[in-house]
């Protein structure tokens, strides 16, 4: 399977953006006096590029195009072992993810209880901004609200891509936090979601989705289940290492 791999210049910095499957690496070319160009994925999450003064950019990014695979591993390798994040104080300036992306939680000080997205910024307004027990319910009932419209509707477009398992009538879902998977299947047809999957991004959801879908033809990990999965989401298994790449929490 082929991966799309492209290098994006303008970006903010001056610098250049690698863009392999869903992988977005930034980075900055450094001409020095070498003899050899260096390109380097560092575990603090940054790639390096030496280049010796002479080499025009249009090489180097050749180059970098070629090794682009490469780059893509040690990233992901790097992903793995980043630091977890510390328990959740549900205080202004903590990160929280959303379908992907990253958004500061910022709370103010208001008569109404209630939480949106604007921005870069969680904002959630209640009385005693103080209350971390009520800014982690709102923030939390807004997540499961998300989660409900988002869901849904990934469900419906991603059930037509399942006519081959011939279904006798769309599964149930439910929504709940879960500690150790992302997803789950009854025998009797019922499938559930874990309502973190609300912070990762909308292909690895798809992923979760169709692989529970799965499961209801096939109830294990079999051969035969993986057959039918990568017929349906021949993809699945960079969806899955993404999914897996970090702590989405």
């Amino acid at each position: 399977m082929s991966v799309v791999t492209a290098i994006e210049n303008g970006q903010p910095d001056g610098g250049y953006l690698l863009k392999y499957g869903r992988l977005d690496i930034p980075f900055k070319i450094e001409f020095q006096p070498r003899s050899q160009l260096t390109i380097h994925v560092h575990p603090e999450m940054r790639l390096e590029v030496l280049a010796p003064e002479h080499r025009s950019r249009e090489a180097i990014l050749n180059r970098i195009e070629a090794k682009s695979a490469w780059i893509a591993k040690q990233w992901r390798y790097f992903e793995r072992y980043q630091p977890a994040q510390p328990a959740r104080e549900y205080t202004s300036g903590e990160t929280h993810r959303y379908l992907g992306r990253q958004y500061r939680l910022k709370v103010m000080k208001s008569a109404e209880q209630a939480a949106k997205l604007s921005g870069k910024f969680l904002h959630v307004s209640q009385p005693d901004t103080s209350d971390h027990d009520a800014t982690k319910k709102l923030v939390i009932d807004w997540y499961r609200q998300h989660a409900d419209a988002t869901f849904t509707r990934r469900f419906a477009l991603c059930l037509p891509k399942c006519k081959s398992l011939k279904l006798k009538s769309p599964p149930k879902i439910s929504i709940r936090l879960m500690t150790r998977r992302w997803g789950s299947c009854t025998k009797a047809g019922n499938i559930t979601l874990n309502l973190d999957l609300i912070r990762v991004p909308i292909h690895c959801i798809d992923y979760v989705i169709i692989h529970e879908l799965c499961h209801l033809k096939n109830h294990d990990h079999s051969p035969n289940f993986y057959r039918t999965l990568t017929r349906i989401l021949p993809d699945w298994e960079t969806r899955k290492e993404r999914l897996e790449s970090q702590d989405w929490s």
